[in-house]
Order: structure tokens, then C-alpha cells, then sequence
């Protein structure tokens, strides 16, 4: 028997990021099937997924303007919340712990997405023991990649193992492959590639500035994000002395038309999860390139282009021989479009309604 439920999300934020594109495609696609669906934020203010929810007829709840997302306050904000809904769904540290507190005898099942195969408190001592707690707590617990699950398992143990399971991210594929062309940002006689990522520590924009450094002239890259690191970046940027190569386009609502423009898109990273910028790049009808790491391996390999983590003259060379060899070109961007189309939108969506539907019938 199908059920719609009353869906509650749950994440720090609504600004620019993975975890927080995907609440907002799935809250989308869940409300489109008839669920009714509201998304907390613990930090409010406006934002182009915020705005894109409200127009899908989505509840937006925000928590605060200026309280920090770890603020304790949040635990009894959720608790009066958590009651009305059948299924509460959390991303990122701060939710996940806080809706574990507000739990108590609340008749919500729980679910949880870790988006990344690392995070900075698997490493602090004590950690351990509080992860295991909160994670008790679940009734499921979903990760984004296989290597993310076995990350999460080495981490707290395989006890844990019944309720952990794998639900790849996924993207609207057609929308990114028919997209048109963003206007205006092409120069003549150019071969641009680009980067859709936030300015952040997991991130390796440096790498990818210094392969562009090392390449003709012709050769430009755009930026598409912006974040902490952005002084860092600017930094490279005019110590390799290609400030008039590199556009930081700052965050876009355009991204499928940005890709669209360009000739190769690239995911320098030092860890992800699933990156979605992985995907979507893969479904722009463009070749892709990544970093060999964990978390983009594992969809890159065997369909775009891997190279050594932190290797500039390796992503250089890969760059330069998808400029020289036309075929080479047209063959990497076919299969790229081919394993995008594994990590369709729908395909998420439905795994993660299985997954409420299961819960709400263990009732």
C-alpha cells in the first residue's frame, strides 16, 4: 500500500551547496508526487533554493537569522516540530545531531544523509562514541556513495550495518544535456573549461588555475562559485599570473547553461562524497574530468578522464589532448553522457520514497 506522508527536511541551510541541492530537488519531486513536504533551515536568509522551493509550494521554516546552526536552542525548535510529520529527514552535522536530541517519544521515523566520505570530527577524540549515540537513533541511515557507506561503517562499526544503505545522488540529466547555450560569456577563438564547486577546503580549484596556468593563451577558465577560500584562489590566480585567463563567475542560477558554454568541465577536489557537480557535469554533454579521489573515482573511471591528485601538468595535458583530438573529444563526452544518465533524478527520488514508504509500514 502507498502512503503520502507529511516529510520534514532538515539542514543547516539553504544557500549554495551539494547536500542543500539536494534537499531541495528532492523536496521538489516528493511534493510533485503528492507528499507533503516543509523544509527547516537552521540559518535563514534569502537564497535562490530557498526561492525555488517556495515556488514548488514547499514549506520553508527557518530557525533563526543570526543564531549559529549549533546553537542548543534548535533541539527544542525541532522537537515541537518533529511530532507533526511522519518522516524527519536530516543533512549535515548540526541536524543530525539536534533532531537525535529532539527525538525523545516522537513517532517520526528518522532518516539521515552523510553526503561526504569524510568530515573533520571523525578525526577528534571522543567523536566516536557521540557519532554511535546519534546515529542510534536513526531508523535509517543513508550515504550518497558505496565508499561513503564504508567510510561511515569503519567509522562506527558494522552493528550499524541493517539500517545503513546507498542511495546514489542523482540529477535531472535532460536538463542539463538540452540546455542552451549561456550567452555572453564566450570569447572568440577560445577553449574554456570549467569548475562548478564552492570555494572550500574539499575543494582544489589551485591545481586546476595552475594546469591553466602552464597552457597557451587561448586557453581560459571559468569558476562557477564562491565561498571561503576565495582570497586563496585570488591569490593563485595573480601568483601564476593568469588573472586575465581565469573568471570567477561567483554563484549562478544558470549552471546548466554555463556548462553548456564551455568545452570541459572539471572537479578538482581532495575528497567528496557523490559530487553532484560530478553528475551534472557528466550530463552537460561535455567531457569530464576529475581528480582520483575517493568519492569521484568511483563515477569518473571508465567513462571521463582521471588524474593524480594535485597533478597541474597531468590535468594540463589532459586538457590540451581533448583540444587537439577532435574524436578523443566527441568519445569522452558520449560516455560521460551515458553514465550520467545512471544517476538519474528519478531514480534518487524513488529510492528514497522507498525507503519512507518501508519505514511508514514498520509502524
Amino acid at each position: 500500500m502507498f502512503n503520502l506522508m507529511r516529510i520534514l527536511q532538515v539542514i543547516t541551510s539553504l544557500q549554495t551547496g551539494g547536500a542543500e541541492k539536494i534537499v531541495v530537488d528532492l523536496s521538489l519531486k516528493l511534493k510533485s508526487r503528492g507528499h507533503e513536504v516543509d523544509v527547516v533551515a537552521f540559518a535563514g536568509g534569502p537564497s535562490i533554493f530557498k526561492q525555488a522551493l517556495i515556488d514548488g509550494g514547499c514549506g520553508v521554516i527557518e530557525f533563526s537569522q543570526t543564531d549559529s546552526v549549533y546553537n542548543f536552542k534548535h533541539v527544542k525548535r525541532l522537537k515541537r516540530l518533529m511530532a507533526h510529520y511522519d518522516i524527519v529527514h536530516t543533512h549535515n552535522t548540526s541536524p543530525q545531531l539536534f533532531a537525535a536530541m529532539a527525538k525523545g517519544s516522537c513517532k517520526a521515523k528518522l532518516v539521515t544523509t552523510e553526503h561526504s566520505t569524510n568530515n573533520r570530527r571523525r578525526s577528534i577524540w571522543g567523536y566516536r562514541s557521540i557519532d554511535r549515540w546519534m546515529y542510534s537513533r536513526y531508523d535509517k541511515i543513508v550515504c550518497i556513495s558505496d565508499i561513503a557507506k564504508e567510510k561511515l561503517l569503519e567509522h562506527i562499526g558494522n552493528n550499524y550495518q541493517q539500517k545503513v544503505l546507498t542511495i546514489n545522488n542523482g540529477v535531472d540529466v535532460q536538463r542539463f544535456y538540452l540546455a542552451d547555450e549561456a550567452p555572453n560569456l564566450r570569447q572568440a577563438d577560445t577553449f574554456v573549461t570549467v569548475m562548478v564547486a564552492g570555494f572550500r577546503e574539499a575543494k582544489d580549484q589551485d591545481t586546476l588555475i595552475r594546469a591553466i596556468a602552464s597552457l597557451p593563451n587561448q586557453y581560459k577558465l571559468w569558476l562557477v562559485g564562491d565561498g571561503v577560500r576565495r582570497n586563496d584562489l585570488e591569490a593563485v590566480i595573480a601568483s601564476t599570473g593568469v588573472a586575465d585567463r581565469v573568471n570567477l563567475l561567483g554563484i549562478r542560477s544558470d549552471v546548466p547553461q554555463v556548462l553548456k558554454a564551455a568545452d570541459v568541465v572539471v572537479m578538482s577536489s581532495h575528497w567528496e562524497g557523490l559530487s553532484l557537480s560530478n553528475i551534472e557535469g557528466m550530463s552537460s554533454g561535455r567531457p569530464f574530468i576529475a581528480s582520483d579521489v575517493d568519492g569521484l573515482r568511483e563515477v569518473t573511471k571508465g567513462y571521463g578522464v582521471l588524474f593524480p591528485h594535485e597533478d597541474a601538468e597531468a590535468l594540463a595535458g589532459i586538457i590540451q589532448k581533448l583540444h587537439d583530438d577532435k574524436a578523443y573529444y566527441d568519445e569522452v563526452a558520449e560516455k560521460c553522457h551515458q553514465r550520467a544518465m545512471m544517476f538519474d533524478i528519478e531514480k534518487m527520488v524513488d529510492g528514497y520514497e522507498a525507503v519512507y514508504q518501508e519505514l511508514m509500514h514498520s509502524k
